[in-house]
């Protein structure tokens, strides 16, 4: 059954807020034990840091293409870090898509479901200040309606550059997949992402930066890039420490067809300190 337009504006901007009001309100305490709170933020900060975490990344979207599309997103994102020696770790990221859209692939148009799934694997040595990370990349056929995923299976390279020092994290994050397998019915896969970061962290846990995001299409000469100023901070509900972040989502270069006039994105990630 399709949603009314309001309808699912109304839900996906009920979302956003709860999660405001819950940076709001839990951004004034701080962890009382282990790993201290800025500790904490710098880790959050560093992709391949050995530390398991479950982001649930929030992503709100207005004014999409031709037919002025809204999109509410839901990316659930664990880190599971594995020790491989003594020197060397492999970091584990997961991204499930859940989406639910509107007006996105033509007009009086609704899908609700899973999208396809990023898996990355990065071989990250043991180091200070200069922080390496490279592995494989696999895109993951999940998507549960056709018009919300590829039907191919993906694979290709990932990598990790940062400069990290107390208090302060620099860097870039990036992958190229290309379609390996799948549906002969659908256009191959051929994209290229990148994630350039900036972040600085205080003593209470707080923390301030700014994100770009690039996403380059190959396959369909298609290229969206994004600028995001963020605000987040480290706190504990009950005994589960957690992370709040908020930013806007500015599109800044974007073709018609899939640039958004607007975004709000709110993150809250469950952190499980070893």
């Amino acid at each position: 059954m399709k949603l009314p337009r309001y309808s699912i504006s109304v839900q996906s901007l009920f979302i956003a807020v709860v999660f405001l009001l819950n940076f709001n309100v839990f951004a004034q305490e701080e962890p009382k034990a282990g790993a201290s709170a800025q500790e904490l933020a710098d880790k959050m900060a560093n992709p391949v840091a050995n530390l398991i975490s479950v982001p649930l990344q929030n992503n709100l979207t207005y004014g999409i293409g031709p037919y002025n599309g809204i999109k509410y997103q839901i990316n659930i994102q664990p880190v599971i870090p594995f020790k491989l020696s003594e020197n060397l770790n492999l970091i584990t990221r997961y991204i499930l898509p859940v989406v639910d859209q509107q007006d996105v692939i033509g007009e009086n148009t609704h899908e609700f479901g899973l999208s396809d799934a990023t898996v990355t694997a990065f071989f990250a040595p043991k180091t200070k200040g200069l922080i390496l990370g490279v592995g494989p990349a696999f895109l993951v056929p999940t998507a549960t309606e056709k018009f919300l995923g590829t039907e191919k299976f993906g694979i290709g390279p990932s990598v990790l550059v940062m400069h990290q020092g107390k208090g302060l994290s620099i860097g870039f994050i990036a992958n190229q997949i290309w379609s390996v397998a799948g549906s002969s019915d659908r256009a191959d896969f051929n994209q290229f992402y990148t994630q350039i970061f900036l972040s600085h962290s205080y003593k209470s846990g707080a923390s301030l930066g700014f994100t770009s995001e690039i996403t380059q299409n190959w396959q369909g000469n298609t290229t969206l890039i994004t600028v995001s100023p963020n605000v987040g901070a480290i706190t504990k509900l009950g005994g589960q420490t957690m992370q709040f972040a908020v930013m806007p989502l500015i599109p800044i270069v974007g073709h018609s067809a899939i640039r958004p006039d607007w975004g709000l994105r709110a993150v809250v990630a469950f952190i499980f300190p070893q």
